[in-house]
């Protein structure tokens, strides 16, 4: 991977069964989700050679990971132990949700993966019993945000505006952040069970904030007190709900590098024929498919009926007494 750092992980809250070390080793950006199966005692494909994590107690894992992904900035002043990321490329903890998936399928543990200023949202298990009020559209959020339970009459807004469209996104982020905590309070009997719950969220209202007015403005100083804030707000809700067995992370990227591809030249400069199907995805069944379909299975079916009857007749059959040849054959030796 790349030598460049790009970015800060960070460990907010942790259980006494995980252990972090305190050092400024870097973390290579693509194993974030193998350190997150790790905490929760998954197994990974490759060996992560990373001294940030240590062995810890085995037979006391997590009972959550939140992970929280803030874009647009390097680092948070947060609380807890940092590490620089390395080579910052985009991740998924995909992986970690199927592995979640595979071991513990019949107790439908809580998997909630969030974008909000995307619109993006996979929720899975108890989850969709537990969040189901969850605010996940730009609308709803924007809706959300002036009632009379919203984060805009507890936050100091300072010199962000509750008329400006990119200041109500960064806070309804924010809201997003109190609403889960909040409805996961409703429901502490899924936080006490024996399955683990996974929470990945994905903030970039912040780097929406530095675009719009400037890194050294203002607005986006205050806008990242008010997110550090409430992220150490958040991570202490979620570790108290959770009786203190919950990981919670976050990651800040200024922005996620590109994957690096050689790129190579044709000499003749050929000109590649377009794929009609690019994605290779099947083709569409027509109304004759179901027809065509019956007609082959039953076809061979019966050929294969057919073949067996066949079969056992003849491995049955007596050639003196059965086959006309025989005795055509005995007639003619008879008259000799």
């Amino acid at each position: 991977f790349l030598g460049v750092c790009g970015g800060e992980f960070s460990i907010l809250r942790s259980p006494q069964s995980v252990v972090f070390r305190d050092g400024s080793w870097p973390i290579p950006g693509e194993r974030i989700p193998d350190v997150a199966a790790l905490t929760m005692g998954f197994s990974v494909e490759e060996d992560l050679p990373w001294p940030g994590l240590a062995v810890g107690d085995l037979f006391h894992r997590p009972r959550a990971t939140v992970l929280v992904t803030v874009k647009g900035v390097d680092k948070l002043p947060v609380k807890g132990f940092s590490y620089p990321i390395e080579n910052a490329v985009p991740f998924s903890l995909d992986s970690v949700a199927n592995a979640i998936h595979s071991l513990f399928s019949e107790e439908t543990p809580v998997v909630l993966q969030l974008a909000p200023s995307e619109e993006r949202v996979y929720m899975v298990g108890k989850a969709n019993a537990v969040f189901e009020d969850l605010s996940v559209t730009l609308r709803q959020l924007r809706n959300r945000l002036f009632q009379d339970s919203s984060v805009l009459s507890s936050l100091p807004l300072n010199s962000l505006s509750r008329s400006n469209e990119v200041d109500l996104l960064f806070l309804s982020e924010l809201q997003v952040l109190h609403d889960i905590a909040s409805l996961l309070s409703r429901h502490k009997h899924l936080a006490k069970d024996h399955s683990p719950d996974l929470y990945s969220l994905e903030l970039s209202g912040l780097e929406e904030v530095g675009k719009h007015y400037g890194e050294d403005s203002q607005q986006f100083k205050d806008a990242s007190q008010i997110l550090v804030n409430s992220l150490q707000k958040f991570a202490d809700e979620m570790f108290n709900l959770y009786g203190g067995n919950a990981v919670v992370e976050v990651v800040a990227v200024k922005e996620f590098n590109s994957p690096l591809s050689r790129k190579t030249r044709s000499i003749l400069q050929a000109s590649q024929p377009t794929k009609e199907n690019p994605y290779n995805l099947a083709y569409p069944y027509n109304y004759d498919y179901s027809v065509i379909f019956n007609i082959v299975l039953w076809m061979m079916i019966g050929l294969a009926l057919a073949v067996i009857v066949i079969s056992y007749n003849l491995w049955n059959m007596d050639p003196g007494y059965d086959s006309i040849i025989y005795r055509m054959t005995n007639q003619k030796i008879r008259m000799d």
